[in-house]
């Protein structure tokens, strides 16, 4: 193995014990703006990842102990799990590698500082950290979703700290963006869970339709602001529940409507409450009918509701994303109807 082989092999499996202990660069950097993000480790390699400054706002948020995250409807696509955001000034990030030298354990801290000296400080490929251009840039770095940070696609950001002079557009696709601010609120709307009322209820019988409808006070519109303070940029991702599939658990079941899909109604309901005195064998707009007892345990129900998502920003015109979805599933007992001969 080559020295410089070595060299980069030992960086990389040190460097997070290095970056878990520097103060935040901004604690150290008097100059308004000089620094957005905080020095952070990574798992991986040698880079100078940042903590997201990135703020979001819930508008329409459901009032449920149970929420969660949409899942896109189309497997091919993700929101992302790491992008580039303006990080530190000169000053910023000089006195991030002077902490970082500071360390004394197993000389790590000039072992580490030697490689981000040598990139920002020695023209490889920068000089002096551009402290001659303190005020008119700024470096920008990676940040990762912290809740996928264990995730390949949080891995796609590679990049050391890169140079942005002021006014410029960064030559960079993972670049912060109002799309990729649109993207990243798409992960943190907080859906209702999907749990659906029956009647009956509790139970019900072999070839007796049963209605199922959702609680119309928490199925509204939701809307995620996303905002990087200091850049001007921020996007609004709004989810708006489309329908409801119901998939019964079982193949001995028929669905009403058939194809499973309950529609979001005009009034913003999602199937319909049985009214008082409806004849039991009434077909409903939205529920099951099952046709063999489930014995001595229960068929698994499962509810998903869809929900539409688009966003939109000041600055760029927006559009739609991907459909999402989130289900859970619940336990439904079916027993025979009891007849008497006489």
């Amino acid at each position: 193995m080559k020295p410089t082989q070595l060299r980069t092999l030992i960086v990389s499996g040190l460097v997070l014990a290095a970056m878990a202990t520097v103060a935040p660069a901004h604690a150290r950097d008097k100059n308004p703006g000089a620094a957005l993000g905080s020095a952070k480790g990574d798992r991986q390699d040698k880079r100078l990842t940042v903590e997201t400054k990135v703020q979001t706002t819930v508008e329409g948020s459901p009032k449920s102990a149970k929420t969660g995250t949409l899942t896109p409807a189309n497997s091919n696509w993700d929101p992302p799990a790491c992008w580039y955001e303006p990080a530190y000034s000169p000053k910023g990030v000089q006195a991030t590698v002077k902490a970082i030298r500071q360390i004394g354990v197993l000389g790590i801290g000039e072992l580490v500082g030697g490689v981000f000296d040598s990139y920002f400080k020695e023209g490889h490929p920068y000089k002096n950290y551009n402290l001659d251009k303190q005020g008119e840039g700024q470096f920008w770095a990676a940040a990762i979703d912290e809740t996928r940070k264990d995730e390949p696609e949080a891995q796609a950001c590679d990049r050391m700290p890169f140079w942005v002079a002021k006014g410029d557009p960064p030559k960079e696709r993972l670049a912060v963006s109002p799309r990729i601010l649109a993207e990243y609120a798409y992960g943190q709307i907080p859906v209702p869970d999907t749990e659906i009322k029956m009647a009956p209820e509790g139970e019900t019988k072999v070839n007796l339709p049963t209605w199922m409808w959702l609680d119309k006070a928490k199925f509204k519109k939701i809307s995620v602001t996303a905002s990087l303070p200091g850049t001007g940029l921020s996007a609004t991702t709004t989810a708006e529940p489309v329908s409801l599939k119901l998939e019964p658990g079982t193949s001995d079941a028929e669905t009403y409507p058939s194809s499973g899909e309950c529609p979001i109604g005009d009034d913003g309901r999602i199937g319909k409450p049985r009214a008082k005195g409806t004849p039991a064998d009434t077909d409903p707009p939205c529920g099951v009918r099952y046709l063999r007892s489930s014995g001595d345990a229960s068929y698994e129900l499962g509810a998903t509701i869809t929900w539409r998502v688009t966003w939109k920003s000041t600055t760029e015109p927006g559009g739609d994303l991907p459909p999402g979805e989130f289900g859970a599933t619940q336990d439904v007992v079916v027993r025979e109807i009891q007849s008497v001969n006489r």
